[in-house]
């Protein structure tokens, strides 16, 4: 097989066939951060990985604005912020060990039924092979009612890996 057939362009770069490429669903909280430095840790410097770092932020519904511009700036501000923290989880994967140009960063504003749901759709959409994330410090109680994240992806997802890192 030739080289370019040995080759998908996502996000306008080659990714090689035989790259692995993992997804780490991030935010803020320490959980997500033990999840990335865990990857860091396990995976920097292992040749043959492409991470996509992604943040999802649920967007409110419109009725949450009194103006358009309101909810552009709302938007703005947001993705601002979140493209910030990303971009230094991505220099802690650089540090580690990572190809620079095989770290992407992708911050969606969106409405998500649920980020869970979300963020299997980016899985499926990017053609991730793992799915890492950190567990939220919720109670079972607040998990029997109100579903985790981590739970939700760790149980539907299919033809895929997944790191819940607590």
């Amino acid at each position: 097989m030739n080289e370019t057939k040995n080759k998908l362009n996502i996000s306008n770069e080659s990714i090689s066939l035989n790259d692995r490429h993992i997804l780490l669903a991030l935010d803020e909280s320490e959980n997500s951060k033990r999840a990335l430095l865990y990857t860091a840790d396990f995976l920097g410097g292992v040749a043959g990985f492409h991470a996509t770092l992604l943040t999802i932020v649920a967007e409110p519904p419109e009725d949450y604005f009194d103006n358009e511009n309101e909810r552009t700036e709302w938007i703005s501000k947001h993705r601002a912020d979140a493209e910030i923290m990303l971009e230094k989880y991505r220099k802690l994967l650089i540090d580690a060990g990572f190809e620079k140009d095989k770290v992407e960063i992708l911050a969606e504003i969106r409405r998500c039924s649920s980020i869970a749901e979300c963020i299997i759709e980016v899985q499926k959409r990017l053609g991730c092979c793992t799915v890492i994330l950190g567990r939220r410090g919720i109670s079972k109680k607040e998990e029997f009612i109100f579903g985790s994240t981590s739970s939700k992806i760790l149980h539907s997802q299919k033809n895929c890996a997944v790191w819940v890192i607590e």
